[in-house]
């Protein structure tokens, strides 16, 4: 049994971080938090998101889980409008999930949980380099990169002091560098590898709106992006695999 109430725009980012990558999940709850960790189905990027229930204007859970229509969900957004509050209730049993707001009554039937992938396991990588950066000053750079190319550099280079992000097309090259006036945080340890920009372009759209996302990234790793959300009651992590380059 879920039922609670939410501020209707820590609703939209939540929705909108688990979009960025999958279009169905299971989303689990206990009498504390609500959390949704899946994977994309290439298997390549992965959302884990946690709502406290301190993230909820008011909240009642008993442990359990539902399947999710990420997409319908989505959808809901384009009747909001100015929306201060949305009212979830998932009776135990039920099929659906009621959705209520600004005297809208949704009733979104849910899917069937054996038929959504199993959650992920949290990857065990060591990830050695730590550089936070505004979200917005993130996105402004990916978006710049994809100009260019379909995929580009995150790395740290402690001779220098700086992050950077490099991408090279067939003919056309982008390079941004952080300082330490630019960054609000980076231990410096060497790092340096490549992703898709198609993933992080739909994950930088959500992270614009964070006022900083901590990268954690190694040498030819995955990178994990973090960042709160609802004041500080939610969080999001995005994890990435890289993209190796044949010799």
């Amino acid at each position: 049994m879920l039922k609670g109430t939410i501020n209707a725009d820590t609703f939209r980012d939540s929705i909108d971080a688990v979009a960025a990558l999958v279009t169905e999940c299971r989303m689990h709850f206990s009498e504390q938090e609500v959390w949704i960790r899946s994977v994309d189905t290439a298997n390549v990027a992965m959302v884990i998101l946690t709502l406290q229930r301190e993230a909820f204007n008011t909240y009642e859970a008993t442990p359990g889980e539902l399947g999710l229509d990420i997409t319908k969900m989505k959808n809901i957004f384009t009747m909001m409008g100015k929306a201060s509050e949305v009212s979830l209730d998932f009776p135990d049993g039920a099929n659906k999930i009621e959705v209520r707001f600004e005297g809208y009554h949704y009733a979104i039937t849910l899917l069937d949980t054996s038929t959504i992938k199993k959650d992920p396991n949290s990857p065990g990588i060591e990830l050695p380099g730590v550089v936070t950066v505004p979200g917005s000053d993130l996105y402004n750079t990916i978006k710049s990169a994809a100009v260019v190319s379909d995929k580009m550099w995150l790395g740290i280079n402690p001779d220098k002091k700086v992050f950077y992000i490099i991408a090279e097309g067939d003919s056309d090259h982008i390079e941004r560098e952080f300082s330490a006036d630019e960054m609000i945080s980076c231990n410096y340890s060497p790092a340096r590898s490549l992703f898709s920009i198609d993933y992080l372009k739909d994950m930088g759209k959500v992270m614009a709106h964070a006022s900083e996302v901590t990268i954690h990234l190694g040498t030819d790793h995955p990178v994990k992006f973090s960042f709160d959300i609802a004041g500080g009651k939610g969080h999001v992590e995005y994890l990435l695999a890289p993209r190796i380059e044949a010799d």
